[in-house]
């Protein structure tokens, strides 16, 4: 799941397939890298990336790597940049693959902040909102337990903790890259794209996947203002409750609502997490809520509000969790007993860190020359240890003093005991997407709620729960951002110093335009409510999960701990499976943090993502190689021509221009 972990699977095997075939290519200097309009370009990328990662994750909080789409766009607008002042007869210096790579960095560092901030998680758990529709009397769910969003503390907040990130861990760049020789393939994937669009044969490609993805951008657009006109006022008119598999199966989620974007999601995501999150509805929705919704007044009380937590609500709430922390602690374990198995062997083998050794003799293989020159451009602009360290330390004395200002219940001590071992957990959570592509930074996330939660008890443990939730949160996923982007900078012939400049940059714009894009979805649509289009699922969630780290278990309804233990083991036992059985068998076992998230949002988002499923797999048997070449571009154009209908949606909305027509459904009468 995008907000768990990123959902794209590795791209390619291995990175060597990325490096540059001619030693004698020149490399600018790490300053000509960083251009002024590859800074332009990143912030209005950034400003439509963040919209795309706010609407996905106040709907469903699934979230596609994006980085593919940042590269390409990154080109495309840079050359229609070129061509346009070319016309007027001004000659723009050439556009390099560092160039492209240091915009693509810097856009991922921008829309992460989107993500990592945790608005539309924990951020979002502590408003008055979701505190009411938890319930005012719901034990442990305390008025003094909430901060609304504003934009002033929010964009502070996104400062003072933004950065720690990029800090912590860039003076190991080439332990991880150089000498562990991590693969990070999201990373190398996009090293891949962005060297062969600098070539002949790729830049006539990659023009043709610009125009493919133009055409499905304007066909999602398009599409989304049609269906406005049919959306009335409310949340029960138009395409998006369309009852395309009967009235029955609508009443359990179970339609068709047209969206681009799930779609896009679809044919983004692999087969198998598109398959889970369809099994996860089916088992939920199809099965499991009907049946506890028949022990309505003996489970609990009957007659309660559909987002009653002590009714059918909560189960629906708990048992998500305990899915979504069963399979979150396994690949912790998994991948904390990789790392240390790695470090263990390097050492056993070498007595100390697999070092890579250049060759310099006769038999030096191509391979070796390249890989040569790939290690000398990495390591000749060096960032300075004690840049690293200094910025480390002074940037978390500085949040230390001003964190506890914003929320007075998280106590300097306990915000200086979060920066003690936030670099541990941000080296483990870097090593293990570097071996798996695997961005676990919101399972360590959650991990420090329960920690801190329990820590402050019940005077102020929610809001501290929360805030150190989201400290923790945007160290170690920026950390693994960072070095996901040392590797596509590696392997395109980047300076690791105008690398470490773009994230700077990208982390700074993103610091204030990933909480104004959330604050236009804030004030122009009803942000939290279950029953409509942006129900926030994971700021319930998170809320839960620090009345629980408060609380205990006594705050589940009858019969809820039972079943969610059975859940949290089913999620770590499925797997164990798919790690001890053979490939030809573990890829049809299904994800359990995919299946969860329909246990609580509902069943049509995942229809609309195993539509995207069954387009790509027919297109695959159909003609592989225009899939693999444009099914990203297609995709991309969905999602994106959705993200920036957004922003004429919010427009309209804010100024209470209403649908002129209502669409919606009822049964015949007899």
């Amino acid at each position: 799941m995008g907000s768990e972990a990123d959902m794209t699977g590795p791209l390619l095997a291995g990175g060597s397939g990325a490096a540059p075939a001619a030693e004698a290519e020149v490399v600018p200097p790490w300053r000509e890298q960083l251009t002024v309009r590859g800074i332009v370009v990143s912030a209005i990328l950034g400003v439509l990336f963040c919209l795309i990662t706010h609407k996905l994750n106040l709907t469903v909080g699934i979230i596609p790597s994006l980085n593919v789409a940042a590269g390409l766009l990154g080109y495309f607008l840079v050359r229609t940049w070129t061509a346009a002042l070319e016309r007027f007869g001004i000659v723009s210096k050439p556009f390099t693959k560092q160039e492209n790579t240091v915009i693509q960095t810097c856009v991922v560092a921008c829309y992460g902040l989107a993500f990592s901030g945790g608005f539309g998680s924990y951020m979002l758990a502590m408003d008055q909102k979701t505190y009411e529709l938890i319930g005012t009397d719901y034990p442990g769910n305390r008025a003094v337990d909430v901060k609304n969003p504003s934009l002033s503390w929010m964009i502070g907040f996104m400062f003072v903790v933004s950065f720690l990130g990029l800090f912590s861990l860039v003076a190991l760049r080439k332990v991880m890259v150089i000498d562990y020789k991590l693969t990070y393939p999201s990373g190398t994937a996009t090293a891949m794209l962005i060297n062969s669009f600098h070539t002949t044969s790729g830049a006539e490609l990659a023009e043709k996947q610009v125009s493919c993805l133009g055409k499905y951008l304007s066909i999602s657009f398009v599409w989304n203002c049609f269906k406005w006109f049919f959306s009335g006022v409310g949340d029960s008119c138009g395409f998006d409750n369309f009852p395309s598999l009967g009235l029955a199966a609508f009443k359990n989620t179970f339609y068709f609502d047209f969206s681009p974007t799930y779609i896009g999601c679809g044919l983004i995501c692999p087969h198998i997490v598109n398959c889970s999150t369809l099994l996860g509805a089916i088992i939920s929705w199809g099965f499991l809520w009907p049946y506890i919704s028949t022990k309505a007044g003996e489970w609990y009380p009957a007659g309660l509000g559909s987002n009653d937590f002590k009714g059918l609500y909560g189960y629906k709430v708990f048992i998500s969790v305990s899915v979504i922390l069963g399979d979150g602690i396994y690949n912790l374990i998994k991948i904390i007993y990789a790392t240390i198995k790695e470090i263990m062997n390097a050492r056993s083998k070498q007595g100390r860190l697999p070092f890579v050794r250049a060759q310099d003799d006769d038999e030096s293989s191509e391979l070796s020359s390249k890989e040569k020159l790939l290690n000398d451009v990495f390591v000749k602009d060096s960032i300075p240890p004690w840049l690293a360290g200094s910025g480390y330390v002074g940037l978390a004395a500085i949040s230390t003093a001003t964190v506890p200002m914003m929320f007075p219940q998280l106590k300097w001590y306990l915000v200086l005991s979060a920066y003690v071992v936030a670099p541990l957990l941000a080296f483990c959570n870097s090593y293990g997407t570097g071996l798996t592509d695997w961005n676990l930074a919101s399972t360590y996330g959650k991990i420090g709620l329960f920690i801190f939660a329990s820590w402050v008890g019940q005077h102020g443990g929610v809001i501290a729960g929360l805030a150190a939730c989201g400290v923790m949160m945007s160290i170690v996923s920026t950390a693994a951002d960072l070095m996901q982007d040392f590797k596509t900078g590696y392997l395109t012939l980047s300076s690791p110093r105008s690398m470490f400049v773009s994230q700077l940059i990208g982390t700074a714009l993103g610091c204030v335009i990933a909480p104004l894009t959330f604050w236009l979805y804030w004030t122009a649509f009803d942000i939290g409510n279950p029953d409509g289009m942006f129900k926030a699922p994971y700021a319930v969630i998170f809320r839960e999960m620090a009345i629980l780290g408060v609380e205990g278990f006594s705050a589940l309804p009858q019969h809820c701990l039972a079943i969610c233990s059975f859940f949290f083991f089913a999620a770590i036992a499925i797997n164990l499976l798919r790690d001890v059985t053979p490939d030809s068998v573990s890829k049809f076992i299904p994800l359990p943090m995919a299946m969860a998230v329909p246990f609580y949002i509902g069943a049509y988002f995942a229809i609309d993502m195993f539509v995207g499923t069954v387009i790509l797999f027919v297109w695959e048997k159909i003609n592989r190689k225009e899939s693999e070449d444009f099914s990203g571009a297609v995709a991309s154009g969905l999602i994106c021509g959705d993200g920036i209908w957004s922003v004429p949606s919010a427009i309209l909305s804010i100024m209470r221009i209403d649908p002129p027509m209502c669409m919606y459904f009822k049964p015949s009468l007899a």
